[in-house]
C-alpha cells in the first residue's frame, strides 16, 4: 500500500539513513517539548529561570530574536533557491518541490523582517542546530527527488493534492502569523494569549497550518524522506 504512494526508495544508504535520522530527531525534540524541556526561544525564552540554567545561558552567546530566526531560515533558503535556479529540472515534481519549499523559506524571511513581533533572544546553541536540520532536510528532498529520475511514478499521483495543502498550509500560517503581530503594541513584550482567527478552535493554528505545508510539500515530492520529515515534523510541532 505505501509503495502506490510513493517512489520505490531508491539503493542510497544515504537517503535511507537520513529518512531515519530526520524522523527520529524530530520525534525526539517534540517529545523533549512535551517533558519540559523546550528550546530556548521565542515564548521559551526565560522558560527555565533556575540559578544554574540562568549561569549556564551567560556563558552562551546570545542573539537578539530577529537575527536568530535569520539564521534558522537564510541557509535552508539559498539551498532551495540554488536547486531552483541553478540546477536542471527533470521533472514538474521537481520543479514544483524546488519551488514549494524556496516559497516557504522565502515567507519565513519576510515574515521575520516584517511582521513578527520579538518578545525574547536566542541562544547560539538552539540556532545552530534547528537552522542546519532546515538546511540538511531542504538539500536532502531535494537531492533524494532527483534521484527519482527514471523510477516509475507513483499508482497514486498527490501533486495536486500536495500542491493545494501548501497553499492553503502557507497561507493560513501567515494569516495566524499576522493575527500574533498584531497583539503587541510598541515596545510590549508580555506573551498573550491570542485571539481571533482560528485560535478559538485550535490552540496554535499557525502550527497546524505549517504542518498542513509540509504534508502538502511531501505530497508534491511522494518520496519516503518527505514524508518521514513531514511526520517528524507532525509530532515536534504538536
Amino acid at each position: 500500500m505505501l509503495l502506490t504512494l510513493i517512489f520505490p526508495p531508491p539503493p542510497s544508504i544515504f537517503m535511507a539513513a537520513m529518512s531515519v535520522i530526520s524522523f527520529t530527531s524530530l520525534a525526539n525534540a517534540g517529545f523533549s517539548e512535551l517533558r519540559g524541556k523546550h528550546m530556548q526561544y521565542s515564548k521559551f525564552w526565560n522558560f527555565n529561570s533556575s540559578q544554574k540554567s540562568a549561569e549556564k545561558k551567560q556563558q552562551i552567546p546570545q542573539l537578539s530574536g530577529r537575527t536568530g530566526m535569520l539564521i534558522l531560515y537564510a541557509p535552508a533558503f539559498l539551498a532551495a533557491l540554488s536547486c531552483l535556479l541553478f540546477f536542471p529540472h527533470h521533472s514538474t515534481r521537481h520543479l514544483l518541490l524546488s519551488s514549494a519549499l524556496t516559497l516557504h523559506f522565502l515567507k519565513r524571511l519576510l515574515e521575520v523582517q516584517f511582521v513578527h513581533s520579538y518578545s525574547g533572544g536566542m541562544s547560539v546553541d538552539t540556532a545552530i542546530p534547528i537552522s542546519l536540520s532546515y538546511f540538511l532536510s531542504t538539500a536532502t528532498m531535494i537531492y533524494g527527488q532527483n534521484l527519482t529520475q527514471g523510477l516509475p511514478e507513483p499508482p497514486i499521483d498527490l501533486k495536486e493534492t500536495g500542491i493545494l495543502l501548501f497553499l492553503i498550509g502557507i497561507s493560513g500560517n501567515f494569516y495566524h502569523h499576522y493575527i500574533l503581530s498584531k497583539m503587541r503594541s510598541k515596545g510590549d513584550k508580555e506573551y498573550k494569549i491570542p485571539k481571533g482567527g482560528l485560535f478559538e478552535l485550535v490552540i496554535c493554528p499557525h502550527y497546524f497550518f505549517e504542518i498542513m505545508g509540509f504534508v502538502g510539500v511531501s505530497c508534491i515530492s511522494q518520496t519516503l524522506y518527505a514524508f518521514s520529515f513531514a511526520m517528524g515534523t507532525a509530532l515536534y510541532l504538536t
